[in-house]
């Protein structure tokens, strides 16, 4: 289930369907990372082949990344059943 997000344009999406805060052609991909994150109740309920989830290393160890399409990325913290600070990013 999801806690929490970090980004507002992706939360609006989550809520309404509204892509203007998202690449609007990232719409599809978003949408099915982010019902696979909603209905999670463990790690391991997102580790599917469609979604390829992968923790990120050094400073944001404990951070979870799904690829949207490069160089996008859902980031997220996963606690206690629930994915926390929800973010839509681009990697460096």
């Amino acid at each position: 289930m999801i806690k929490s997000f970090a980004h507002r344009g992706l939360e609006h999406f989550f809520r309404t369907g509204n892509a203007a805060g998202i690449q609007p052609h990232h719409a599809p991909r978003v949408r099915l990372i982010l019902a696979q994150l909603q209905q999670a109740r463990t790690l391991a309920d997102i580790c599917i082949p469609a979604l390829h989830p992968y923790e990120l290393t050094g400073e944001r160890q404990g951070v979870w990344a799904v690829s949207v399409q490069a160089p996008w990325q859902i980031t997220f913290r996963f606690a206690a059943g629930e994915a926390e600070a929800v973010a839509y990013e681009t990697y460096a």
